[in-house]
C-alpha cells in the first residue's frame, strides 16, 4: 500500500507549481482529481515539442498519477459539482492570484465552514498577504525579484535566470512539505488548516548561505559563474576534451588533489595551506590548477579523482545523462503507457522507500478525461447518503 492510500486531493491549480505538487502527492499514493478549465490546462499548449494534440511535453512533466474534470465554474450546476467533490477531499490545492476564488466560493474562508477538516494550499507569487500580494506571480519575474539571478551568471556577465523553473518547483516543494504537516497534524486535532506558500518566500530560502554571507558581511553578493563564494577550489575547470567540476571541500581534501595532480607545490605553497588562504588568492590558485587540469582529458580525472575520494563530476549532455548507469540504476527514466498514445517518457521519482514504494500511476491524463466517471461517483455517494437518512427516519 502507498504512502499516502486513501487521500483526496482536489487540485485546482495548473501550469507548474501546483501540478508539480500534486504529481508528487499523487506518486505517494495520494488520488488527485485535476480539475481544469473548459480547454484544458494552459500548459497542454506550451510547445513544441509534443507528443500529441493538448499534449506538450511541458504538461506531460507533472501531471501523471491524475484524473481530469474539465469545469466551468460560471455554470452553477457544475459549481455545485465541484463543491461536492470538495467536501469529499481531505486536500485543495490552488494558485489563483489571491482572492480570485472568493467569488465562486471556492476560496478558504467558504470552504472551511462546511468542511473543518480540511487542509487548503494555496500557491501564489507573493503570498496571501503584503503590499505584492495581488501582482502576478511567474518564476522569471520571482527568480529576478528573489535575488537568485543577481547570484547566477558569470563576474563579469549579466545576471542570469536558472535554467529550470526552480522558483515554481521550489514552492511546489514547500507545498508538498507543508500538506503532510498538516495531515499529520490533523490526525491529531481533527481540524484542517490554511496552507499560503509563495514563489518569492521559496526562491529567497534558496538563497542559503549567500544570504548569510549578506547577512554578516554586508557586503553585495557578486557572481561567481561556477565557483563557489566559500571554498576554493570548487568549481568548472577545462580538461583536455570537456568540463569538469572539481568540489574540494577541507584542507586535507586540498592536499590530495595536488597530490594527485602532480602538484605538491600547490600544497606547499603557505598562500594556499588554508580555505580561508585559498579564497584569498583564489585567482593566482585557480590558474594554476586550470594549467594543469588541461592536460589530461575528462574521464582520466574522473578516475583518478574518484579514486583518491575528491568530488568530481563531467559536465554531462542529457544523452549522457539519461543513458548513465547510475541514473538508469535509479530508476530515474520511466514510461508509462496510454491506452491510445502508447508510451509516455517520465522522470521516476527521487523518493525511495522500504516499504511503501512510489507508484508513478495512469499517465498524464486526457483533458477532462474522467468528468462523467467522477461525477457518476458523486451522484452514487449522493444516492447512499439518501438511503441511510432514509433508514434512520424508518
Amino acid at each position: 500500500m502507498s504512502a499516502l492510500h486513501g487521500v483526496r486531493v482536489v487540485d485546482l491549480s495548473r501550469v507548474l507549481a501546483g501540478p508539480f505538487a500534486t504529481m508528487i502527492l499523487a506518486d505517494l499514493g495520494a488520488e488527485v482529481i485535476k480539475v481544469e478549465p473548459p480547454g484544458g490546462d494552459e500548459t497542454r499548449s506550451w510547445g513544441p515539442p509534443y507528443l500529441a494534440e493538448e499534449m506538450s511535453a511541458y504538461y506531460l512533466t507533472v501531471n501523471r498519477g491524475k484524473r481530469s474534470i474539465i469545469v466551468d465554474f460560471n455554470d452553477a450546476e457544475a459549481l455545485q459539482s465541484l463543491k461536492q467533490l470538495i467536501r469529499t477531499a481531505d486536500v485543495v490545492v490552488e494558485n489563483f492570484k489571491p482572492g480570485t476564488l472568493k467569488r465562486w466560493g471556492l476560496d478558504w474562508d467558504t470552504l472551511k465552514r462546511d468542511h473543518p477538516s480540511l487542509i487548503y494550499a494555496s500557491i501564489s507569487g507573493f503570498g496571501e498577504t503584503g503590499p505584492e500580494r495581488e501582482r502576478p506571480g511567474y518564476d522569471f519575474i520571482v527568480q529576478a525579484m528573489g535575488g537568485l539571478m543577481t547570484i547566477t551568471g558569470q563576474h563579469d556577465g549579466p545576471p542570469l535566470k536558472v535554467g529550470v523553473a526552480v522558483s515554481d518547483l521550489a514552492a511546489g516543494f514547500y507545498t508538498v512539505i507543508g500538506i503532510l504537516a498538516a495531515l499529520w497534524e490533523r490526525a491529531r486535532s481533527g481540524e484542517g488548516q490554511h496552507i499560503d506558500t509563495s514563489l518569492l518566500d521559496a526562491t529567497v530560502t534558496l538563497l542559503a548561505n549567500t544570504a548569510l554571507n549578506y547577512f554578516v558581511s554586508g557586503n553585495e553578493p557578486v557572481r561567481c559563474g561556477n565557483a563557489h563564494p566559500n571554498i576554493v577550489p570548487y568549481e568548472a575547470f577545462e580538461a583536455e576534451d570537456g568540463l569538469i567540476v572539481v568540489a574540494v571541500g577541507n584542507d586535507r581534501q586540498f592536499r590530495t588533489f595536488c597530490r594527485v595532480i602532480h602538484r605538491e607545490d600547490l600544497a606547499l605553497n603557505p598562500s594556499f595551506s588554508t580555505n580561508r588562504d585559498r579564497v584569498m588568492h583564489r585567482s593566482e590558485l585557480v590558474g594554476d590548477i586550470s594549467r594543469t587540469l588541461k592536460t589530461k582529458p575528462a574521464r582520466y580525472w574522473e578516475d583518478v579523482f574518484t579514486k583518491a575520494g575528491i568530488p568530481i563530476g563531467r559536465v554531462l549532455s542529457f544523452g549522457e545523462l539519461f543513458s548513465h548507469p547510475q541514473i538508469l540504476a535509479r530508476d530515474m527514466v520511466k514510461t508509462l503507457e496510454h491506452p491510445t498514445l502508447g508510451s509516455i517518457p517520465q522522470l521516476g521519482s527521487a523518493l525511495k522507500f522500504s516499504r511503501t514504494p512510489v507508484m508513478l500511476g495512469t499517465p498524464p491524463p486526457l483533458p477532462g478525461e474522467h468528468t462523467e466517471v467522477i461525477l457518476e461517483e458523486l451522484r452514487a455517494k449522493g444516492e447512499d447518503r439518501s438511503k441511510d437518512r432514509s433508514k434512520g427516519e424508518a
